[in-house]
């Protein structure tokens, strides 16, 4: 688990051991969460206003209902600030994806997005599931190849067949949409994996179970289910330096998603990961579940 050849957080490479289990073969998607949502009338964190005693100290237009959209700067950009290509939007959320005048009614079969940590958690309750640890989700998505770079093997773009949706050209000026899309696709658009799944690798990042943390360890026995409770696990490190007063845990994304590109995320493969704030949600992150005998 892991590598040493790319960036710091995905270094040592490790050994890990982990119990057998299976794994959905796609991320959740729109069709499915609707499913979830009409059974249990459950309201997603971005449908929500925030309250102002969680979040001391921060402006009234920041607490509303709303996500974070992926939005292509029509002008150079200064420095790297990602608050040049990721727009708060009110009333953007899972149904209504780029904004109230938007839907899903057209991507009923893509990954749901803008779920946050709560979200993918009660979903996969209702479902009989759970979460994958960060160790079940690499040892997945790594098919049965040792170390490869990638899901499929060591090449990115094999014969010139593209393997997952990502970025093609410039982030975040210009997409080439070489492999056809512009934003999230059906899921199995792109080949499985040796061991079946689909999307590992692109189209939307994945929540995991793990707390982040800055490195991994040198070795680890056996992964399995941490507890949900924040307070009940060690998570230093895990803590936004942001948002330290705020103690906002954060946990491990993986995967990569259609944002990730050659210039900027080089993060579609098995070992990349990234910390996401479990408050945060985005146009760009979904989920998939596991079943553990």
């Amino acid at each position: 688990m892991g590598s040493d050849g790319h960036y710091p957080e995905e270094a040592p490479a490790h050994p890990v051991a982990v119990d057998g289990f299976w794994m959905d073969e796609a991320p959740v998607t729109n069709r499915q969460f609707f499913a979830f949502v009409k059974a249990t009338d459950y309201v997603t964190f971005a449908e929500k206003r925030l309250l102002a005693r969680d979040y001391p100290g921060a402006p009234q237009k920041n607490l509303r209902a709303g996500s974070l959209v992926f939005t292509s700067p029509t002008v150079p950009i200064q420095g790297s600030s990602i608050s040049q290509w990721w727009i708060f939007t009110r009333g953007a959320n899972w149904r209504r994806p780029l904004g109230r005048k938007s839907s899903i009614g057209n991507i009923l079969d893509h990954p749901v997005v803008h779920v946050a940590y709560c979200d993918a958690e009660a979903y996969a309750a209702w479902a009989g599931k759970a979460l994958p640890t960060e160790a079940e989700w690499e040892f997945a998505a790594r098919g049965g190849l040792d170390q490869a770079e990638f899901a499929w093997g060591n090449e990115l773009i094999p014969g010139g067949r593209h393997m997952a949706n990502i970025w093609q050209g410039s982030f975040p000026l210009q997409n080439l949409l070489s492999d056809g899309y512009e934003r999230t696709s059906p899921i199995r658009s792109f080949p499985p994996n040796d061991y079946g799944l689909y999307d590992m690798i692109g189209n939307t990042w994945e929540w995991t179970a793990d707390f982040w943390t800055t490195r991994h360890p040198e070795a680890a026995a056996k992964a399995c289910c941490i507890p949900s409770n924040p307070r009940s696990t060690d998570i230093s490190g895990s803590i936004d330096p942001a948002q330290v007063e705020l103690g906002i845990p954060r946990r491990v994304l993986k995967g990569g998603s259609h944002l990730c590109a050659p210039n900027y995320c080089r993060r579609y493969r098995p070992a990349a990961r990234h910390a996401q704030e479990i408050d945060t949600t985005t146009s760009h992150v979904g989920f998939r579940c596991v079943i553990r005998p």
